[in-house]
């Protein structure tokens, strides 16, 4: 045990002082923070000019009313965000309409155009034209426009009072409202939902990663340089593992504390609200226990290969599995007890991510937070037994990389 806390030791200093350490240190937070709050923030960002729409309107109906609407939608300098264009001509037909506008378009006259066919309420069809894909705020507000319109042209056919519009178009809007045990209730945000799920798998995935790369290449370093062999002959292969283990996650440790004090100063200053920690002792347990089952198999890897370009191949594999549960986080949020997911929460290479997925979505049962912790505790030492097995074989072969018929009678070796 001695040793191993030596080498332990010895691994923690000389990574820690590492500059690719120190620089993630400060980038993975930054990584995280753009990932969290820059979309929320360009999402809400007005575009700030004004922008000319053509309107082709065969019916001759909306495009005063239109043009009203859109007044209403200034931008910083008192300007118009909107300025519409009558495309629409009387000796033209609806073909060289079209053909004409598509050129206005093309030569940057317009942003691009609304095409208005027919005035029915069952014919009523409307087109926007444009090269770019445009703004789905701009989509939004044509499209809620161009109805409140129509029901107005369909009243006022009807010999009806068009005001009723505004009352009938005067939507209610639904709230949700996460009920708990507690009795207390709240209307959650879906987006601190979903990028904080998204934040703690996105931090687990990079260091997992960062961390096992780091080990890989640190172990092929070893082999190579001939360093190995005089380990070894100083302490046991099951010694030099469990220590490189150990302070590799006191170091992974050490990141968290840190990247925790960035963000107790964050939730300080606003940036991340404190919902975004809801449940965080028990997503540490599933982070800390996700990292030292993936950390485990990093090792069992890097003992096995001898160069950059093998270790990169098996990493990359291992990656991937990491990357699977962010392709559920959607499923997840929309339906946590579905049978995908609870299949996913037991097993034990997607167990953690899932679970701190599942966390911040919904309650968890205390008898699922048991199982999969018991799950991957169990999982990590027996994992840990594999690759000691591995290990003790395989960071003293040199050349070729192993079979799976050799790797298998390593495991079986007693």
């Amino acid at each position: 045990m001695h040793k191993t806390l030596i080498i332990a030791k010895w691994e923690y200093l000389e990574k820690i002082k590492t500059k690719a350490f120190v620089l993630s240190l400060v980038v993975t937070p930054l990584i995280i923070i753009l990932f969290s709050v820059l979309p929320a923030l360009l999402s809400q960002k007005e575009d700030m000019r004004t922008k000319v729409i053509g309107v082709v309107d065969t019916s001759g109906v909306f495009f005063n009313g239109l043009q009203k609407e859109l007044e209403e939608y200034r931008i910083d300098n008192n300007q118009p965000n909107y300025v519409l264009i009558n495309l629409s001509g009387r000796n033209k037909n609806l073909a060289e309409l079209k053909s004409k506008a598509d050129k206005d378009v093309l030569d940057k006259a317009i942003e691009g155009y609304m095409l208005i066919l027919n005035a029915g309420t069952d014919s009523l069809k409307v087109d926007y034209r444009s090269e770019k894909i445009g703004s789905f705020k701009d989509l939004k507000i044509f499209n809620e426009k161009i109805n409140k319109l129509r029901v107005q042209h369909e009243l006022r056919a009807k010999g009806l009072n068009p005001e009723v519009a505004d009352i009938l178009q005067n939507n209610v809007e639904i709230n949700l409202i996460k009920i708990e045990k507690s009795g207390e209730d709240g209307r959650p945000d879906f987006m601190v939902v979903f990028f904080s799920s998204f934040i703690f798998i996105l931090l687990l995935m990079m260091m997992v990663i960062y961390s096992g790369q780091m080990l890989v290449r640190s172990l092929i370093e070893e082999k190579s340089n001939r360093i190995i062999e005089i380990l070894i002959s100083s302490c046991k292969p099951e010694e030099l593992l469990a220590g490189k283990i150990l302070g590799l996650s006191a170091l992974g440790l050490t990141q968290i504390l840190i990247w925790s004090l960035i963000a107790v100063a964050l939730i300080g200053g606003a940036v991340i609200p404190p919902s975004a920690f809801e449940n965080i002792l028990p997503m540490l347990l599933y982070f800390i226990l996700g990292f030292l089952f993936y950390t485990t198999i990093f090792v069992g890897v890097g003992s096995i290969v001898n160069t950059e370009q093998e270790a990169q191949q098996f990493t990359t594999y291992i990656s991937l599995l990491l990357i699977l549960p962010v392709v559920f986080t959607m499923p997840a949020i929309e339906n946590p007890d579905s049978l995908l997911i609870k299949i996913l929460t037991y097993i034990p290479l997607t167990s953690p991510s899932i679970m701190l997925l599942r966390l911040k979505i919904a309650p968890v049962p205390l008898s699922d937070i048991i199982i999969t912790l018991a799950i991957i505790s169990t999982s990590t030492l027996v994992m840990i037994k594999i690759a000691a097995k591995i290990f003790r074989i395989g960071i003293l072969s040199y050349g070729t990389k192993p079979s799976l018929k050799e790797l298998i009678q390593w495991i079986k070796e007693k």
